[in-house]
């Protein structure tokens, strides 16, 4: 009896199908290659049919060459770090594509000369904050505190609050960063209270700029005090203010975040903030300030290291320039707006266990802590969730009372298509 693992194509056949060759031109032919020979194996072990080898193969390949996967977020947090903090719009992404070939980025195409490298971007930023006379772009919030530690303080004193030296995620500490650049930290105040007599009794010759970090992802309440920005501004120091979320201007449903225009126009001679949190944007550090102490960042050597690609570049000036960007989307989007699309969800889901139920969301990504965003929910028994999480498209929601909520503040409505039929698939 012939021996049926010999009717399994050889690799080189399977490479050469039509539609396995045309994958192999779109994701690359060794990671083809490796699917391959993975399903061979599994028709060697008799798990698959010979005769199907080319149709699994094709079931097996990825969407993409990278690893990383779309994913609906229905998690009710707006800016979810863990799945990428804010999703960009569809002007952004069109600029990354425009900006993934060769491009202006350093080039005026009237004159055939150099130029100033990211200027549209720049020019986007300085329009959506006036009160700037300076803007510059490096790779996160992180990177621009960095630099003006480098570059405001080297081998001197930074003054701030010990109720603002702050640990954010995966163990990242603020006062570790200033001190990797080799500024001395003057601890004042204490943990819940601190004045403005504690800042100005700490400086004196050797204070490089006063710090005011906003604790963007905790609360601190009761008996607690602290230092305005403009009380700081007139201690006769440089004052950074490390907004952290990114938000520009004053936002009605965020009354006491921070944004960088108020900042300004309370003294902050240079404020940092975030690209990719309330502005909506790529992962970037923003740097708003004093033109001539912006310049002076922008000089510094390590501004080189910390600096942005173009593709950062073009989906900031997207961001900027284009249509409201998703995270404003879902902070705006009406409980009306959400219940019509939740009730129009659950009766397509005939035969499902599904229940439209308040909700309440979250800001997230380190920003407006204690925030309620009062939101609508589809309720689904609590074994969705691992179907949808594990699903093609990947779909995370919650669990709450033993139940998957998803939540729809955080899903697109050009989502809800996806949604439904993901569901449906689970069902």
């Amino acid at each position: 009896m012939p021996d049926p693992r010999r009717a399994i194509p050889r690799t080189d056949a399977v490479l050469a199908e039509p539609r396995v060759a045309k994958a192999a031109g779109t994701l690359g032919r060794d990671l083809v290659k490796a699917v391959v020979i993975e399903v061979q194996t599994a028709a060697r072990q008799g798990e698959i049919a010979p005769g199907d080898v080319v149709d699994v193969v094709l079931a097996r390949l990825p969407a993409s060459a990278a690893s990383l996967r779309p994913v609906v977020n229905a998690t009710g947090v707006v800016v979810h770090t863990n799945l990428g903090r804010a999703p960009l719009s569809a002007a952004a992404l069109d600029a990354l594509v425009a900006a993934g070939g060769a491009t202006d980025v350093e080039f005026d195409l009237a004159t055939g000369e150099r130029a100033r490298r990211g200027r549209g971007a720049l020019a986007a930023l300085a329009a959506a904050v006036p009160d700037a006379g300076g803007v510059h772009v490096v790779n996160n919030n992180a990177a621009a505190l960095l630099l003006c530690a480098l570059a405001l303080a080297p081998g001197r004193e930074i003054v701030v609050s010990r109720g603002e030296l702050v640990e954010i995620g995966d163990g990242f500490r603020i006062p570790d960063l200033l001190a990797s650049t080799g500024a001395r930290l003057r601890e004042v105040g204490t943990t819940n209270r601190t004045s403005v007599r504690d800042y100005a009794e700490a400086i004196g010759p050797d204070t490089g700029f006063v710090l005011k970090v906003h604790p963007s992802n905790y609360l601190v309440t009761g008996f607690t005090s602290e230092a305005a920005l403009g009380e700081l501004a007139g201690l006769g120091v440089p004052v950074v203010a490390d907004i952290g979320s990114g938000l520009l201007a004053p936002h009605p449903l965020l009354p006491d975040e921070p944004d960088a225009a108020s900042a300004l126009r309370a003294g902050a001679t240079v404020v940092t903030a975030s690209g990719d949190k309330l502005l909506g944007g790529p992962q970037a550090g923003l740097l708003f300030g004093a033109a001539d102490v912006v310049e002076r960042l922008r000089r510094h050597p390590a501004a080189r290291a910390l600096r942005v690609d173009k593709l950062t570049l073009a989906a900031l000036e997207a961001t900027l320039r284009g249509p409201k960007a998703p995270v404003r989307e879902a902070l705006d989007v009406s409980a009306d707006s959400l219940q019509r699309r939740a009730d129009l969800l659950v009766r397509a889901w005939d035969g499902i266990d599904a229940r439209v139920v308040p909700s309440v969301a979250a800001v997230g990504g380190g920003g407006a802590p204690g925030v309620e965003l009062p939101s609508v929910a589809v309720s689904l028994p609590a074994r969705y969730a691992g179907a949808l999480r594990t699903g093609e498209p990947a779909v995370v929601g919650r669990i709450e009372r033993d139940r998957c909520l998803l939540d729809l503040r955080t899903v697109r409505p050009e989502e809800d298509a996806t949604l439904r039929e993901a569901v449906r698939r689970c069902g």
